[in-house]
């Protein structure tokens, strides 16, 4: 029998770090290598099954990334965009599949997970589930085929205390959108539309940003013609798809060599559309 891929959960405590845990769990392929959180965070030092509130689990949280990727295959890394640099650093020296969930990033953080990606492999996506990667191909498909006669506006809405916007899913699907029509995104995007604005731009690709309630994440890419509207729209109910896309990511990645990847690399679903590709 093969060995188990070991991965590590970097920034634990959080929903996802907590279900990234799960996933691992419940993959017969994988194994947990170990775990970490932020300087001064008072599950360092604890076991942690009994910090989730469990039984033990033999995992000690740890808070040097350096320990713990030491001992790793892979990272699941779904933290900040400045802790995520510090992650593709360590990673990319220790050659581990460094697996990107992070949202929020700038350009020039994706330079530097750019450069990371020389030395190691790193799977970046603003969204990792089948159904949304799936949706980027079919927009990017449909921008393809219509005009610039047609409106494209991208709706997203997520929970209330989601922190930044547009959404890492919605400027996925922009991209995508952009790259059917052969620009890019910067060149069309039209955001926070507020007062007088004027006319719509020929070709412009809008967002709208909701925030509310506890909604997982609901996206909706709106082709508005005249005489008619075509409507591709994904929901999410659960969070551990996420997770589990994560897992397969860093499967997938173990035996590729180093480069910047995306989920439908990993899907088979052809070329990126990830922000910034």
């Amino acid at each position: 029998m093969d060995e188990p891929v070991r991965i590590a959960v970097v920034g634990v405590s959080g929903r996802m770090g907590r279900m990234l845990v799960d996933a691992v769990a419940e993959s017969p392929k994988a194994c947990l290598a170990g775990v970490t959180e932020r300087p001064g965070h008072d599950w360092i030092g604890r076991d942690l099954g009994e910090a989730m509130g469990r039984a033990p689990m033999g995992v000690l949280v740890r808070e040097d990334p350096l320990d713990v990727f030491a001992e790793a295959h892979a990272v699941l890394d779904f933290t900040t965009p400045a802790a995520t640099m510090v992650h593709s650093e360590i990673a990319a020296q220790a050659r581990l599949v460094h697996v990107v969930g992070t949202t929020g990033l700038t350009r020039e953080s994706r330079e530097r997970l750019a450069a990371a990606a020389r030395h190691a492999v790193i799977v970046e996506a603003g969204n990792m589930s089948l159904g949304v990667n799936l949706l980027t191909v079919l927009v990017r498909q449909v921008a393809q085929a219509l005009g610039p006669e047609y409106d494209i506006e991208i709706v997203e809405m997520h929970h209330r205390m989601k922190v930044d916007a547009p959404s890492g899913t919605a400027l996925m699907l922009g991209e995508a959108a952009a790259q059917g029509r052969g620009a890019n995104l910067a060149d069309l995007a039209e955001r926070g539309r507020d007062g007088g604005t004027g006319p719509r731009g020929e070709g412009a690709i809008g967002f709208a940003s909701l925030r509310g309630g506890d909604v997982i994440g609901e996206h909706e890419v709106i082709f508005a013609g005249g005489g008619e509207r075509i409507a591709l729209r994904h929901v999410a109910t659960d969070r551990m798809l996420f997770a589990r896309g994560a897992v397969r990511a860093a499967l997938w990645g173990h035996d590729k060599e180093p480069g910047l990847y995306a989920m439908t690399d990993v899907l088979g679903l052809g070329p990126a559309a990830a922000v910034g590709r």
